[in-house]
């Protein structure tokens, strides 16, 4: 039987990619991410006297030579400075909410809701300080959890909290617009393409990082990490689509079967 293109799951995903610009709104999101949330991850390991380095390191899946070089790009031990933390934590805060206001406008693009904006501005705060709390906690218990469970476990583990985290992020940047029911499928495709994010991230960017550390010195490391959050931005905008698609095609089989249901 010949595939039909036109009505079915593939249209409607494509077109969804469509409206939200893939390409563009990945480059972009990727680009914020390194030159806004990556200071606020350099704050975080500085309030928890915690080395960036290490768990950026282990987030890419890097072999001990890629760690090594990435962290040359970070100081040995972080600067507790008063007047620098405060600086940074307006920085790192103003930056992180860009990236927050950029998440929901990808959101609102594939669930066709209109854009709210930056009068969701307290919003962006709120995420802003439970994505904090998300990553202190991340940190703290994955060592427990891959030591006392190995790698399946702690696998398990980062899909679940990464499922409810986005399910969260969803819901609660849509203002509530989107039932959660028709948010589910997006979290867990989501989750799952961050899995497979991080699998393919230990394959490929431990060669990435060596090689263009070799080729440009130091400086070469930021173009891996370039490539590694517009990764993230595909992540997020394939998971969101590909769950939006899922749930149209669920919601148009139950209203076709609703239709040919003979009458008792």
């Amino acid at each position: 039987m010949a595939f039909r293109f036109e009505g079915s799951a593939a249209q409607y995903f494509v077109k969804r990619l469509g409206a939200v610009d893939f390409v563009n709104s990945i480059l972009l999101f990727g680009a914020s991410l390194l030159l806004s949330a990556l200071p606020f991850v350099i704050l975080l390991s500085s309030i928890a006297n915690h080395r960036i380095d290490t768990d950026l390191s282990r987030h890419i899946g890097l072999n001990n030579e890629g760690a090594d070089i990435v962290s040359q790009l970070f100081r040995a031990s972080p600067a507790h400075s008063s007047t620098a933390l405060v600086t940074a934590l307006v920085v790192a805060t103003a930056g992180t909410m860009s990236v927050a206001g950029s998440l929901q406008v990808i959101y609102e693009q594939v669930f066709g809701q209109p854009h709210r904006g930056w009068r969701d501005v307290l919003r962006f705060l709120t995420w802003v300080g439970v994505l904090f709390g998300v990553l202190v906690a991340e940190s703290v218990i994955s060592g427990p959890v891959r030591a006392a469970g190995g790698p399946v476990a702690g696998g398990l583990v980062t899909y679940a909290g990464t499922a409810g985290f986005f399910l969260w992020t969803m819901h609660f940047l849509l203002a509530g617009r989107v039932p959660l029911r028709r948010l589910v499928h997006a979290a867990l495709l989501t989750a799952l393409l961050w899995i497979g994010l991080e699998l393919f991230s230990a394959v490929y960017f431990s060669g990435s990082v060596i090689s263009d550390s070799r080729l440009y010195g130091p400086i070469g490391v930021v173009f891996s990490l370039l490539t590694w959050f517009i990764a993230i931005g595909a992540v997020i905008v394939l998971g969101a689509v590909g769950g939006a698609t899922w749930d149209q095609r669920k919601a148009a089989r139950e209203s076709a079967n609703r239709i040919i249901r003979p009458r008792a």
